[in-house]
């Protein structure tokens, strides 16, 4: 029998996407948390042996207690990274919005992954919004990678943070730091995303002269979900045109014979 440590507070996409609860209505609270999670998973990815990596990090899978400090839940995915190997390649599995694109599309899988996926997560914690909607305005789906990449790129990124937390100046330059954060954990390329650890280092950072504080890194391009959904339905697509081919070939070599 398995005993677990029972989690007054439930989920945290339960208090910060669904019900909107104001047990996250403070900066303080949703800082204390982003950097719980960072700083178990910079435990798992760095400092255990076997290495960890979780692969299915998402707000229904970080789980708060009492006092609303985070613990990282469900590692039924998860997989032992030894130390002598650089990837490995795997079944892609996860949930849309959290997979690194890559992951997404071959089934490459690093510890990257999982810092990929704290990105995702770290914007939802600063927007208060999902990482994937629908837009009832526009009237389609809403990708809120996409959305914090736009933003940065016309210098407004301060415009995603949640306007519960604009109460006082210091905790939007803040929340503004976290988001730049994210936008480097979620680079295209994987080898242009922090570690764990490095993540946290610049969270923690008080000013933007710190060692390793302040994002002073250019940050490229994120992965974009639309744009590796794009390249698997394209290769959907050939692989299906291929398969048609070789049926029709298979059936014409049948009948020739015949």
């Amino acid at each position: 029998m398995l005993v677990y440590e029972y989690m007054d507070n439930g989920n945290l996409a339960q208090n910060l996407l669904d019900n909107k609860t104001t047990l996250l209505s403070s900066w303080e609270v949703r800082k204390g948390i982003a950097l719980g999670i960072a700083a178990g998973l910079a435990y798992l990815h760095e400092e255990i042996h076997p290495r960890i990596v979780h692969r299915d990090i998402k707000p229904t899978n970080i789980l708060l207690d009492l006092d609303l400090r985070p613990k990282i839940s469900d590692f039924g995915l998860s997989k032992f990274f030894p130390d002598d190997i650089t990837h490995i390649t795997t079944r892609v599995a996860g949930t849309l919005g959290y997979l690194a694109p890559e992951y997404a599309i071959s089934g490459h899988l690093t510890r990257k992954l999982d810092v990929y996926s704290f990105g995702a997560l770290l914007l939802e914690i600063v927007s208060g919004k999902k990482v994937v909607d629908f837009d009832q305005t526009l009237g389609e789906q809403y990708f809120l990678v996409e959305r914090a990449w736009k933003l940065y790129k016309s210098d407004r990124l301060v415009q995603l943070v949640d306007p519960v937390l604009m109460k006082d100046d210091g905790n939007v330059e803040e929340a503004e730091r976290f988001l730049r954060v994210a936008l480097l954990c979620l680079q295209q390329k994987s080898i242009l995303r922090p570690t764990m650890s490095a993540a946290l280092k610049m969270m923690n950072a008080t000013t933007a002269s710190d060692e390793g504080g302040g994002v002073v890194v250019e940050i490229m391009e994120p992965g974009l979900i639309g744009d590796f959904m794009a390249v698997k339905i394209g290769r959907r697509q050939q692989d299906n045109k291929q398969q048609s081919s070789t049926t029709t070939t298979t059936t014409e070599g049948a009948a020739s014979v015949l």
